[in-house]
């Protein structure tokens, strides 16, 4: 595998719309044989079904820089295949080269979350579709410039009314192929996995190890549970010196101060810097603060100090390195 920054490179710009529909309608069809594998179908709404045309336009617009106020920024700059569809820095950089306030999240498997963005704060794909483009700080495009824009290319004209006859191009067709491209984006077989369908061999001691310790002593599976494992919750997990108010901005609750929610481990070995704003590069570093119960005095409930060793530390990584996926080639769009 290639190289990004000196790290595993698991995502190659490669795949074709066949190839995607596949991985999407076929490769996802699998027996739930464990609460830790994924589901064989990926949610949807009634009125944005998935669809191969629907995926393949969202991609397109995914990777079209022309969706930003200045022609230079789209979605797959801050969300790369290359870096698990996150940036690989500790806080996004935004429109003009402004630095933001919070680490890029991936979008791998969020399909399958309650709510999207770190507070919180759209509940649907469809919604948060359209967020980062219109956002001063981020891709600071008019909506309404962008519809037009896109009447004027035919090819797009063309792509849209495949996907959604006789809706046009508009706000809301852009953010249902946008999202629809998103609910593409899945986890897929790890070693961790092949583990859980009963092949014995498929990870370490190590890992075997770590797994036990992340169900129990290391009271991970409070907050990260399911095949995705997160809770779709909020916390506030004792970062010192955090001033983001996170989910706390929409919910007037004290417990919700400097709270955000939980990430998907899945393919977690990619996806460093870790926290909302990025301030750790290893998952030994992120190991070790809730070994330590956080760092400030009002934190979360369920984080308290551990007390794990250095050899049990080293079994959580091994752990969590298991749950990074198979390989799936990604080919970058050309577009209209």
């Amino acid at each position: 595998m290639a190289r990004v920054n000196g790290r595993k490179n698991a995502w190659m710009p490669r795949l074709g719309a066949g190839l995607l529909a596949g991985a999407l309608f076929g490769a996802a069809a699998l027996a739930q044989e464990s609460p830790w594998l994924r589901p064989a179908a990926i949610p949807a709404p009634p009125d944005n079904q998935l669809t191969a045309t629907r995926v393949e336009l969202g991609k397109k617009l995914f990777f079209d820089p022309r969706l930003s106020g200045s022609n230079w920024i789209s979605c797959a700059t801050c969300h790369n295949p290359a870096l698990g569809w996150s940036d690989g820095l500790p806080t996004a950089i935004g429109h003009g080269m402004r630095k933001l306030g919070r680490n890029t999240p991936t979008i791998l498997n969020t399909a399958y979350n309650r709510f999207q963005f770190w507070d919180g704060r759209a509940r649907t794909l469809e919604e948060q579709a359209l967020g980062p483009i219109v956002a001063e700080e981020e891709m600071d495009q008019d909506l309404d410039e962008l519809v037009e824009e896109l009447k004027a290319i035919p090819g797009y004209v063309t792509l849209f009314e495949e996907a959604y006859p006789g809706e046009g191009i508009t706000k809301e067709t852009i953010a249902k192929a946008l999202a629809s491209f998103q609910r593409s984006i899945v986890s897929t077989e790890s070693p961790f996995d092949r583990w859980q369908k009963g092949e014995e061999n498929a990870v370490s001691d190590a890992v075997k190890r770590g797994f036990e310790l992340f169900q129990g002593k290391a009271r991970c599976v409070v907050c990260h549970q399911g095949f995705n494992f997160t809770d779709d919750g909020f916390h506030n997990v004792g970062l010192k010196g955090a001033k983001d108010l996170g989910r706390y901005k929409l919910v007037k609750v004290k417990v919700l101060k400097h709270a955000f929610k939980t990430p998907t481990l899945r393919d977690v070995e990619l996806t460093w810097p870790y926290m909302h704003d990025g301030r750790y590069r290893t998952l030994e570093e992120v190991i070790e603060h809730y070994n330590r119960g956080g760092d400030t005095k009002v934190v979360d409930p369920n984080i308290q100090p551990l007390g794990l060793s250095k050899q049990e530390v080293a079994d959580l990584v091994a752990f969590l390195k298991s749950l990074t996926g198979d390989p799936r080639p990604i080919e970058v769009p050309q577009l209209p």
